[in-house]
C-alpha cells in the first residue's frame, strides 16, 4: 500500500512529465506507472511533438514501460494528471491495471466511470498544479486542445 507521501512523489513525477511536455510545445498532460515502489514507466501527451494520433500522456507511460508480465501491470498503480480518455481507459483496462490516481477531473472527465464498473480503484485528487496547468492550457491553447480531445475546433 503506498502511503500519502508515496502517492505525492508519484503525482509530482506526473506533474513533471506534464511540464516537460508543455516545454516542448505540447499538451500538459503527464504519467508515471509505478510497481513495487518505482517507477517503470513515465511519459507525456507527445502527440504535437511526434505527430502522433496515440501518444497521450497514459499510453506513453506504457510505451516508455515497455512489455511486462501481466501480473506486473496487474500490481500497478497508473498516476496521470487528467481524467483518462476512452483510448487510456481502454489500455488500462487491456493491461489490468487496477489502481489509478487522477489529478483532476475538474478540465475533463474521462472514463472513470467505465473504470470503476470494471473494478479499477480510482483516486481523484484535484490537485491544484494539475487543475492550473490545465485551465492555463486551455485558455491559452483552445485549438490544440480541442483537436485532442476529439471535439471540433469551432464549437
Amino acid at each position: 500500500m503506498v502511503d500519502a507521501q508515496q502517492q505525492s512523489q508519484f503525482m509530482q513525477a506526473a506533474i513533471d512529465e506534464a511540464r516537460l511536455g508543455l516545454e516542448e510545445g505540447g499538451i500538459p498532460i503527464g504519467s508515471v506507472i509505478v510497481h513495487a515502489g518505482r517507477i517503470i514507466g513515465r511519459g507525456h501527451n507527445r502527440r504535437v511533438q511526434q505527430g502522433s494520433v496515440v501518444l497521450h500522456g497514459e499510453m506513453d507511460a506504457f510505451e516508455n514501460a515497455g512489455r511486462q508480465d501481466a501480473r506486473v501491470y496487474a500490481q500497478a498503480t497508473l498516476y496521470t494528471t487528467l481524467s483518462p480518455c476512452a483510448m487510456c481507459s481502454g489500455a488500462i483496462l487491456l493491461y489490468g491495471i487496477r489502481e489509478v490516481v487522477v489529478g483532476e477531473n475538474r478540465t475533463f472527465m474521462g472514463e472513470e466511470a467505465l473504470l470503476r464498473e470494471r473494478g479499477v480503484q480510482v483516486t481523484v485528487l484535484q490537485d491544484a498544479q494539475c487543475i492550473d496547468l490545465m485551465t492555463r492550457f486551455i485558455r491559452e491553447r483552445p485549438a490544440l486542445w480541442n483537436e485532442d480531445i476529439g471535439q471540433e475546433s469551432d464549437r
